[in-house]
């Protein structure tokens, strides 16, 4: 899957925005950008030039090298290739005797839920052991 750099920085950009619970138009008054066109950048349709970029970052507080570290980090996380469910079980080690193991997931990206967007989709569910067997009566 390929993700391109506009879609990546542009998710960031939004990210950063809606956890400062700030508008499109509030920020793009502060960056002196258009509304629309700020709404364009977020949304990965336009590409921002770096001056663009800058005064974007400036007016979300979010330092520039700050922004493209997290989108590197998650075009790289993407670009590696996620491992089968055979190929994480032949990876693992035995667990010691008397625990239960599950099976390894790959790492989440970013920071929070609203990242999901990037994610690789997993092909496989952990099974759950904190579900009551049915036909169980609780006392009440």
């Amino acid at each position: 899957m390929t993700v391109l750099l506009r879609e990546a920085i542009g998710d960031r950009l939004r990210h950063a925005r809606t956890t400062q619970r700030r508008t499109l138009r509030e920020v793009s008054r502060t960056a002196r950008v258009s509304l629309g066109y700020l709404s364009e950048v977020e949304r990965g349709r336009k590409e921002a030039s770096s001056e663009l970029l800058a005064a974007i970052c400036e007016a979300l507080d979010l330092p520039l090298y700050e922004l493209l570290h997290l989108v590197a980090s998650d075009i790289g996380a993407l670009q590696q290739p996620v491992p089968s469910p055979a190929e994480l079980a032949e990876r693992a080690t035995p667990a010691p005797a008397g625990l239960e193991g599950g099976t390894v997931v790959p790492a989440m990206i970013g920071n929070d839920l609203s990242d999901l967007r990037l994610q690789p989709v997993l092909t496989h569910r952990l099974p759950s052991s904190l579900s009551k067997p049915r036909g169980t009566v609780v006392a009440a």
